[in-house]
């Protein structure tokens, strides 16, 4: 008998993964794992495809996440070769997505800390600014601050009485990163999370942190995505048909 063609129990696979012989069960139920064959008595019956089909798995999870790898592992078993490599592409397009905000949110406190201070309250009247100053203030027309309005990224209160738009100092700072990301082409949708990030967080220090973090576990993500593209890869030259 080959090594390919050795016999394994339930409890044998389990062992060789550290998992319990449910989570085996379990497994091949979800089709992570190929069918088990079974003996006359009923027992399941695995070999070493299943044995590199579950260290393939518990490879793709640790960057796809259980559920992408799971249906990742399932589509495969159900002989849909192309449709698996497409939940890998599309968890490496959502990956650089993530990138693309995170630059964004980067270049946004960048072009922060080259801007001036917002204007003193003195000269604000109270602290707060009409929609003219603000637009003379960032060399914009108001046309462009209603706009950013309307699309959800800026939230100015309204004065007493007039119903006059009035920006405060956190205002005025997210319409400086509006006019910054957008001078570097980014979309709205794209914009959106980083005043989030940035209202969050509560100041530009505190993102450049989390930003900094963050960066750090989207790196250590994607060489783990690249260490399970490349078992599925073995897995899939292992296990094609002649």
């Amino acid at each position: 008998m080959t090594p390919d063609d050795r016999r394994l129990r339930t409890v044998d696979l389990a062992r060789s993964a550290g998992l319990s012989t449910q989570q085996i069960r379990n497994y091949e139920d979800a089709g992570v794992l190929p069918p088990a064959g079974r003996t006359e008595s009923g027992y399941r019956v695995f070999g070493e495809r299943h044995r590199h089909a579950l260290l393939t798995y518990r490879t793709l999870r640790k960057g796809y996440e259980p559920l992408t790898a799971t249906r990742t592992m399932r589509t495969v078993h159900e002989g849909d070769i192309p449709g698996a490599l497409a939940l890998v592409d599309a968890a490496h397009a959502a990956l650089h997505e993530e990138r693309v905000s995170l630059r964004a949110a980067s270049e946004a406190l960048e072009a922060l800390a080259r801007e001036e201070p917002a204007p003193s309250a003195e000269r604000s009247g109270g602290g707060t600014l009409r929609i003219g100053e603000v637009a003379g203030l960032l060399g914009v027309r108001t046309s462009a601050l209603r706009v950013w309005e309307a699309a959800a990224l800026l939230t100015p209160g309204r004065e007493r009485g007039t119903g006059y738009r009035v920006y405060g100092p956190a205002d005025v700072r997210d319409a400086r990163v509006v006019r910054a990301l957008r001078r570097s082409h980014h979309l709205f949708d794209q914009i959106r999370p980083v005043l989030d990030d940035l209202r969050r967080e509560g100041g530009s220090e505190a993102l450049r942190a989390a930003i900094e973090a963050r960066g750090r576990a989207l790196t250590a993500r994607t060489r783990a995505m690249l260490a399970g593209a490349g078992a599925l890869h073995a897995y899939l030259e292992a296990t094609a048909t002649p």
